[in-house]
């Protein structure tokens, strides 16, 4: 069918549909609604969909338009669930299990007839890893059953309200009202260490919880316990890796970001790390670094953004930083973490965290927040290329990168330098850079003409479209699916990673990839890759007119780029 994305954000859902539709045999095409209904009626006219589904929408379709065409809406509620704020109340109300629900657009809001519905289990984890991963497994479930459904013909959607005397039980309906700052604010003096952190994961990514800092308003984003600080409720602590922690009654929470409320007068109310925010209020943050091991005890209760484990053969380095964005110092740190991990014998080494983002590449956030974008652009593109080429250049053990989610731009080509890509099922991948403005780097002219081909290698990063991880294997960019849901994979990865290590041709494919890579070496040196990469992006760095600059500022800022239409192509170039 001819399949219309109608989206007030191209975000990791949207993108996911995108790619699976189409991995369907669908033709999807995309329409953003930030420009208003206009863009919306006019892409409805032109490509006269067959469907329409609307994946994540802040204001409603045009009515014209869903009177005159089938129009899906994706839910993030269980069935009768109704209002804007419902992963918000799933989290604050400690829900067990949530759902999805896919109904028809009508006039009420979310009041429409059910197409599909299907239920996911809600974990401890913030709202956006949430939405991200068993939010967005049932959503891709649904709607995959619900246009299954409309193309069938025969499939009558329930209602509702229907009648309890026969089949077609009614469905209890809730409405829940817009989850304010008022029920999210943090009662420092009185609220415990776990009503803090179901608070802080209830708003990690958007809207944050609104607080003040230093005699500023600023708002909290993430939340992770702490184990031994201790202090007055309310006081900061200390900082780990741009982190800082904060008291509360009975212990103490680690808090990533911040982000300065727009009428602070920062320059830069937009989220970044939180010691660096606060530094930037007063100069400088006369606080403790309390730093933690790489190998941490099996007891600790404490935040870090980097990991290592080893067990038997197999050495684990996890990450996660929020948003998948790397900085300079994260890259940096990283890249001490993995030269640690090289030290330990094994033969086996894993890259990645156990669930949610892989990694995006670098961090613009911190870029756009820097006295000088282009030279902080500069010093974070080298420091990732020195994590990139050293994951390149390991010929004594096999390298496997663990994808529990997204990738993409340099975060996709430090996945494509291990030896091995593992990817979970729900990931999406975006191989390219075209869309800030980039030519690229990471070594992306080495590794991915290396697995899919240099014609291939042009399409994809000309096309700049998201991938599926069926499709990303299928073109040979990854080397194995891992079908779990998200709270499975890291021990599913442990136990693959376990079978690798113990294989009996592993000395033999260790050597295999040492000679591989010399051989490489012979033809083209990775340093003639850096070199004209690097060239590249300087040029684009440093230039003031070059679009990156106004597409960074726009991405970091949540303003629209001028374009309501975020796809070229219709979706046909993915199957």
């Amino acid at each position: 069918m001819d399949i219309l994305l109608v989206a007030s954000a191209f975000n990791s859902l949207s993108q996911r549909l995108y790619a699976e539709l189409s991995d369907q045999g669908h033709r999807v095409d995309v329409v953003l609604a930030t420009h208003g209904a206009d863009p919306v009626r006019a892409a409805v006219r032109e490509r006269r969909p067959d469907l329409v589904v609307a994946p994540m929408l802040k204001t409603a379709l045009p009515e014209d338009v869903w009177r005159e065409h089938t129009c899906l809406i994706v839910h993030p509620g269980p069935p009768g669930d109704r209002g804007p704020s419902a992963l918000d109340w799933a989290i604050a109300e400690q829900a067990p299990r949530w759902g999805v629900t896919v109904l028809q657009a009508e006039a009420a809001m979310d009041a429409g007839d059910i197409w599909a519905a299907e239920p996911f289990p809600v974990p401890s984890v913030g709202k956006s890893d949430l939405y991200r991963n068993e939010a967005s497994d049932a959503a891709v479930a649904a709607v995959l059953l619900a246009v299954r459904r409309y193309a069938d013909a025969s499939y009558k959607p329930r209602p509702q309200t229907g009648d309890p005397g026969t089949s077609d039980a009614s469905v209890k309906v809730v409405w829940r009202d817009f989850y304010r700052q008022e029920r999210r604010r943090v009662d420092w003096a009185h609220d415990t260490t776990e009503t803090v952190l179901r608070k802080l994961r209830g708003a990690d990514s958007q809207p944050g919880v609104l607080d003040e800092l230093l005699g500023r308003e600023v708002f909290l984003h993430g939340g992770h316990p702490e184990d031994r600080l201790r202090g007055r409720p309310g006081e900061l602590l200390a900082t780990r890796a741009g982190a800082v922690c904060r008291a509360t009654r009975d212990g103490a929470v680690w808090i990533p970001e911040l982000r300065p409320r727009k009428n602070s007068g920062d320059p830069a109310p937009f989220r970044r790390p939180a010691a660096s925010v606060l530094a930037s209020f007063s100069g400088t943050l006369d606080l403790p670094e309390a730093g933690a091991p790489l190998e941490l005890p099996p007891r600790r209760r404490t935040w870090t953004d980097i990991r290592y484990r080893r067990r038997g053969d197999v050495g684990f380095l996890g990450f996660s930083f929020p948003g998948g964005a790397m900085s300079t110092d994260q890259c940096r740190r990283l890249l001490a973490a993995y030269r640690y991990a090289l030290d330990r014998p094994t033969s086996v080494l894993v890259l990645g965290g156990a669930r949610d983002f892989f990694s995006n590449g670098i961090h613009l956030n911190v870029i756009e927040a820097s006295a000088d974008p282009a030279e902080e652009s500069w010093t974070n593109i080298t420091a990732m290329d020195d994590l990139v080429e050293a994951v390149l250049r390991t010929t004594d053990r096999l390298v496997v990168a663990a994808l529990a989610g997204n990738a993409a731009a340099g975060g996709a080509m430090l996945a494509l330098a291990a030896d091995q890509v593992w990817c979970r099922t729900g990931a999406v991948l975006n191989p390219h850079y075209r869309r800030m403005g980039l030519y690229g780097s990471e070594f992306w002219t080495y590794t991915l003409p290396r697995r899919v081909g240099a014609d291939t290698a042009h399409r994809l990063t000309d096309e700049a479209l998201p991938l599926s991880a069926a499709s990303a294997e299928r073109l040979g960019l990854v080397d194995r699916l891992v079908p779990t849901g998200p709270g499975e994979f890291a021990a599913e990865v442990g136990r693959l990673a376990a079978g690798l290590a113990a294989a009996p041709d592993l000395g033999r494919r260790i050597a295999a990839k040492a000679a591989a890579r010399h051989a490489d070496e012979r033809v083209r040196p990775l340093a003639d890759h850096r070199r004209d990469e690097l060239a590249r992006m300087y040029a684009i760095f440093f230039d003031p007119e070059a679009p990156y600059h106004a597409l960074r500022s726009a991405f970091v800022r949540k303003q629209p780029t001028g374009s309501a239409r975020p796809l070229a192509p219709a979706a046909g170039a993915l199957r």
